[in-house]
């Protein structure tokens, strides 16, 4: 009995270290994946900002190289951003990256031959050899172009199409809460028997001189418990009802 008290004992600590072994593994890999990435970002930031100052600050082939390298780096980098962030709301994006997956192996081979173009002590081929390189760069950043304006074109066309069909539907909503508004047209004035009857005879007397005969022609002056009329006033908000405390009256046909 005590051996087997032992044994769970020792498999219960192995599996605490193991669990304590595995967390510790994990939380190193995440912490080494958001150092490199933090890496990453400032070595990009340095590097844009130093192709920046070339490209101003140089003249000639070593500035010309330096605003094909930030023009390429600028494209890729806002087109592979605009495509990230919506094909997880679009699903027709997936072939779109996938492009831009095999354009960016072009863009990254052309970003290597900059950069050893750039070290290239020889100025006067180098000078050969921009006219093809600038061919290449706006090859490539106009392909990355077309791909990110046309997913922004598609997010806002999707966008309008929802807001339009949203405002289509709140027509609708607030049509039905002015139901009043849109009732079917009904003569105010009696039938000509009743029109005649209030002309002469004993009714319209009867009508204009007893209190009651009012009430009788208009439904909104119709005496209240207290004995006088009620006025036609907006509803008290503290007299309010809400469906859960009182089922509505059904609406009356006359």
């Amino acid at each position: 009995m005590e051996a087997a008290i032992i044994t769970i004992m020792a498999l219960l600590f192995l599996s605490f270290v193991a669990l304590g072994v595995y967390a510790t593994v994990k939380a190193v890999k995440a912490a080494k994946r958001g150092v490199d990435r933090t890496i990453d970002q400032a070595r990009r930031t340095v590097e844009d900002t130093t192709l920046r100052a070339k490209s101003f600050g140089q003249a000639g082939t070593a500035g010309e190289l330096a605003r094909l390298r930030l023009s390429l780096r600028t494209s890729m980098r806002a087109t592979q951003e605009a495509l990230q962030a919506g094909v997880g709301e679009d699903a027709s994006l997936k072939e779109s990256l996938e492009l831009f997956h095999r354009l960016s192996a072009h863009g990254l081979e052309l970003d290597d031959d900059l950069k050893r173009i750039e070290r290239e002590p020889d100025r006067a081929w180098v000078a050969g050899q921009l006219a093809d390189l600038t061919a290449r760069t706006e090859r490539i950043t106009s392909s990355a172009d077309a791909l990110r304006r046309a997913a922004r074109e598609r997010a806002l066309r999707f966008a309008e199409d929802d807001l339009s069909s949203l405002s289509a539907q709140i027509d609708v909503e607030a049509g039905a809460l002015r139901h009043w508004t849109t009732t079917g047209p009904e003569t105010t004035s009696g039938t000509p028997g009743a029109a005649g009857t209030s002309e002469t005879g004993p009714g319209a007397a009867s009508g204009s001189s007893v209190p009651g005969g009012q009430g009788a022609a208009s439904g909104s002056s119709r005496p209240a418990a207290g004995g006088e009329p009620s006025a036609i006033t907006a509803p008290d908000p503290r007299l309010t009802t809400y469906p859960w405390e009182k089922s509505a009256r059904p609406e009356t046909t006359t």
